[in-house]
């Protein structure tokens, strides 16, 4: 039986990062997974392979350039599923080498097999060569989600499937219906239509993704509807037939049918912890086999820690890493800082989406007064350089203290450019920054000083200043 200061169960985000910060505090560790490969979910199916898929939507259709070049720039020629799944297999692999390097370098014992409690100390690892046990002074549990299945239907991966089925479809489908309008569904159902697949989306919620900002979430589903997406919004799914190979028929409550080659169920993820035996550490969980922890991430049996998408909500992988940071340095007592509350979000829909600090029906509802600065990127020379004309910066501020709040963003760059706000958040600076700084020109990163004047269009400067030059007229003159 071999002892280790620290267990992880998971080779996902949170679990990689959870091993590598115990290692380089000098502890003697290892992390499990069941998995022929590491990475967990983020390499394997999910977060890597998805976005590298969208990037190879991206290309091989020359959607970011029909505005500049028309729809005569389409690659139809290269336009298989196997053109769109090798740039996937090819990152895939990388990453699972990233990974196993850093593991290796660092001292840390991979473990292969599934792992299960015996007792709040006891690990059973189950592989095909054998079971071994294994002790541990402390345990981080990172087993991330799996798909939610539909109810009565069969995933058969040819005719319905979940998101893990992506990477297994043999061609790409004449029609799409996508069932649930979270931030999985919601990026599958526009990077489809990007391909030119007649994508229906299906959703209870009366809008896209609720926790974005309402303005940000309704640019989206115009978009998507502007690449003939059609979006079934506050609808119910009341059954699903597959009637013969690549034929289901999804039956709305509301008596709607539509019939489509290939449906994506999206309906949510739940917890991995079925196969823990954690009640043999003396857990449990939530309905959706989610764990409940503290701002440590320490379970309810202290020794035991859980980080990464199992806890829930945000279920991000940047998130994930530095949540298993936290969990590891808490296990053995180092003191270290982190900052949830200016946790970036991106959303790899097409277009992108991310967004740091809170939106304004949160600013509302907390009373706060705050003011809008608003940049284009239809008056940006970088969008009109990349041919994006639908993009939209927007941020939001105090309008007594001129306290930069937030930043909501749609369109090209976006999850790189929420982290020039992010960086002003954490040193609670004000607009005027954006206003007195020069940003590279033409960028992307523009936008924020457009945005600031327009800002200041709305308040004026601060007492005792004048206006700065350019700040009337034109919402984007900078």
């Amino acid at each position: 039986m071999s002892a280790f200061d620290l267990v992880v169960i998971g080779t996902g985000p949170a679990g990689q990062r959870a091993a590598i910060q115990a290692a380089k505090l000098g502890r003697k560790v290892a992390i499990c997974e069941r998995r022929t490969s590491v990475g967990g979910v983020c390499i394997n199916t999910g977060t890597i392979p998805s976005k590298t898929f969208r990037e190879a939507v991206l290309y091989l259709t020359g959607f970011l350039h029909r505005d500049a070049y028309g729809s005569a720039c389409l690659s139809s020629d290269t336009m298989t599923m196997d053109a769109l799944l090798s740039r996937c297999s090819k990152v895939i692999a990388r990453e699972t080498e990233v990974i196993r390097d850093q593991l290796r370098r660092n001292g840390v014992a991979v473990l292969s097999g599934a792992a299960s409690f015996a007792d709040p100390h006891r690990l059973m690892i189950d592989a095909p060569a054998g079971r071994t046990e294994v002790t541990a002074e402390f345990v981080v549990i990172a087993t991330g989600t799996a798909p939610t299945e539909p109810p009565g239907v069969t995933v058969d991966g040819e005719t319905v499937i979940t998101s893990d089925g992506i990477l297994t479809l043999k061609s790409i489908p004449r029609s799409m219906t996508v069932v649930g309008g979270g931030v999985v569904g919601t990026e599958y159902a526009s990077m489809f239509a990007a391909l030119g697949v007649e994508v229906t989306l299906v959703d209870r919620r009366p809008r896209l993704l609720e926790f974005v900002d309402a303005e940000i979430a309704e640019a989206l589903a115009y978009k998507m509807r502007d690449m003939d997406c059609t979006l079934r919004l506050g609808e119910d799914v009341a059954s699903v037939e597959v009637e013969r190979p690549h034929r289901a028929v999804a039956t709305l409550k509301s008596g709607k049918k539509i019939i489509s080659e290939l449906l994506l169920y999206s309906i949510g993820r739940i917890g991995a912890t079925a196969e823990l035996n954690l009640a043999a550490a003396g857990l449990a969980t939530d309905s959706r086999g989610r764990i409940v922890v503290d701002e440590q991430y320490r379970t309810a049996v202290p020794h035991i820690f859980a980080a990464g998408d199992v806890i829930g909500f945000p279920a991000l992988a940047s998130t994930s890493m530095e949540q298993g940071r936290i969990a590891a340095c808490a296990a053995f007592g180092i003191r270290a800082k982190t900052m949830p509350h200016l946790f970036p979000y991106g959303i790899y829909s097409v277009p992108e989406i991310s967004m740091v600090g809170p939106n304004e029906e949160e600013l509302t509802k907390a009373g706060v007064p705050y003011e809008i600065g608003i940049s284009r990127y239809r008056e940006i020379a970088r969008g009109a350089i990349l041919g994006d004309s639908y993009g939209l910066l927007k941020i939001l501020f105090h309008r007594e203290t001129r306290k930069f709040l937030a930043v909501h963003i749609i369109g090209s760059a976006a999850t790189e450019l929420v982290h020039i706000g992010q960086a002003v958040l954490a040193f609670e600076g004000t607009i005027d920054y954006f206003v007195d700084n020069v940003f590279n020109y033409p960028t992307f990163a523009e936008c924020y000083k457009v945005a600031a004047l327009d800002g200041y269009n709305k308040i004026g400067p601060p007492p005792g200043e004048a206006m700065p030059p350019g700040t009337t007229g034109r919402k984007a003159d900078s």
